[in-house]
């Protein structure tokens, strides 16, 4: 029966009056030998033991009270931990030091679809594709020497799980281990990704296939800019050459005293001039035709001596030995050198620079390009302009053939590129 608590303190003081009338009467006894006091001094000894046992027992009563409460605390709080554990969206499953399950919640029954007692006694690996359960198990015994309480599991990889019929699915996971004495208990946070698997596998697919068309498009870009640029040359810079030479013709037979059509004349030929070398100019920037017909080496050579004299910037060159630069698949030229005329056509626009800097090498995996100024330097919102599509276009080409393109502020206070083109055996995807 529990004691009401007012009765606590007289119980107390009773028990401590007792005890101090006892001691007294006993060394009273003791001092003068007298029947009387002794008499009493066993009394109050009897009174004594009395009061500590009632002390005893009410101290008892109070631990048992108190270990009551602290063990219904405890229910409550393993209830709600449970309550907790089974309401999470997340599949939480955790093994002994067998690794076998001690703990499976709501959400693992509906991730690999099996029940809760089915599961608890089991083996982990009934839950693991066949394939991934020894290295799953070397990688629990590395973590367990690690020493660290929790981590990702699979960073940057995609992990399987194994449903109880059989199917596999993709899942992200975080694990934590905890020390006791009959070894270590690991605890698994996993999420079935299947559906944003799908979705990414599907977006994967679609940038692989307009990627593609992408590239289609400049391959057919390439063609006619480069059936026109020899249109130019050929075709019309002939006329263009024969219109100059019946001009010189029609010139020398002027009379002496018709200085008004000499000056005419003059000024036709000039005009003519200009007209052709805008023509090979054009031709130029369209398909310069050393780039087929002499290569890459010579090609980026012209393309920045021109780029030096019409712009009025000093570009310093350094070209990798024409050796290095030989026997280059086409779409590889065409994308290295697109991107130096992209790179020197925005410097000569945009940057406000007075020094650019190209350095150009090649090895047996690919080809290294960096264009660098001393300019106003590019900002982000640049990057992503719609209407940026020399960027955009640069970017596509360079991914394409399985290469990378850094566009960034440069250490002199310009921009940077910097782009890497694999050679065609050593690139994952190209033509």
């Amino acid at each position: 029966m529990k004691r009401p608590d007012w009765l606590k303190p007289w119980v107390v003081a009773a028990g401590t009056a007792l005890l101090a009338g006892a001691v007294a009467l006993n060394a009273a006894a003791v001092a003068g030998d007298h029947p009387l006091l002794l008499a009493t001094a066993l009394v109050a000894d009897a009174l004594l033991f009395v009061g500590a046992i009632g002390v005893a027992l009410w101290n008892a009563q109070r631990y048992e009270d108190h270990d009551a409460r602290a063990t219904a605390a405890l229910d409550a709080s393993h209830a709600r931990l449970s309550s907790v554990i089974d309401s999470a969206m997340d599949a939480i499953i955790t093994v002994d030091p067998a690794q076998r399950i001690v703990l499976f919640n709501r959400a693992a029954e509906v991730v690999f679809r099996c029940s809760r007692l089915d599961a608890l006694g089991a083996p982990l690996e009934r839950f693991i594709p066949m394939r991934f359960r020894a290295a799953h198990q070397s990688h629990i015994e590395q973590f367990a020497r690690t020493g660290i309480t929790s981590r990702r599991m699979g960073d940057n990889l995609v992990l399987w799980g194994l449903r109880a019929g059989g199917e596999e699915f993709p899942l992200e996971a975080s694990i934590s281990q905890t020390r006791e004495a009959a070894g270590n208990f690991y605890t698994v946070i996993l999420r079935d990704i299947t559906l944003r698997k799908h979705s990414e596998d599907r977006l994967k697919q679609q940038q692989a296939e307009l990627r593609e068309l992408s590239a289609r498009v400049l391959e057919a870009r390439e063609e006619e800019k480069t059936l026109i640029a020899r249109e130019l040359h050929d075709e019309l810079g002939q006329l263009l050459t024969a219109l100059k030479m019946d001009l010189a013709w029609l010139r020398e037979r002027l009379p002496p005293a018709e200085s008004e059509l000499g000056g005419k004349a003059a000024q036709m030929d000039a005009l003519l001039d200009r007209t052709v070398t805008s023509v090979r100019r054009i031709s130029a920037e369209l398909r310069p035709l050393m780039l087929d017909d002499l290569g890459l080496h010579d090609a980026v050579t012209w393309l920045t001596d021109d780029f030096a004299a019409r712009s009025g910037v000093a570009c310093q060159l350094t070209l990798a030995e024409e050796s290095a630069l030989e026997g280059l698949e086409r779409n590889v030229a065409n994308t290295v050198y697109r991107v130096l005329q992209e790179s020197l056509t925005n410097i000569a626009r945009h940057a406000q620079a007075a020094h650019a800097w190209v350095m150009l090498a090649g090895d047996a995996e690919g080809l290294r390009i960096e264009i660098e100024d001393d300019g106003r330097g590019i900002g982000k919102e640049d990057l992503v302009r719609p209407r940026s599509l020399g960027l955009k276009g640069m970017r596509e080409r360079v991914l394409y053939l399985g290469g990378t393109l850094e566009i960034d502020r440069a250490p002199r206070g310009g921009t940077r590129v910097r782009a890497r083109v694999p050679r065609p055996h050593a690139a994952q995807g190209g033509t």
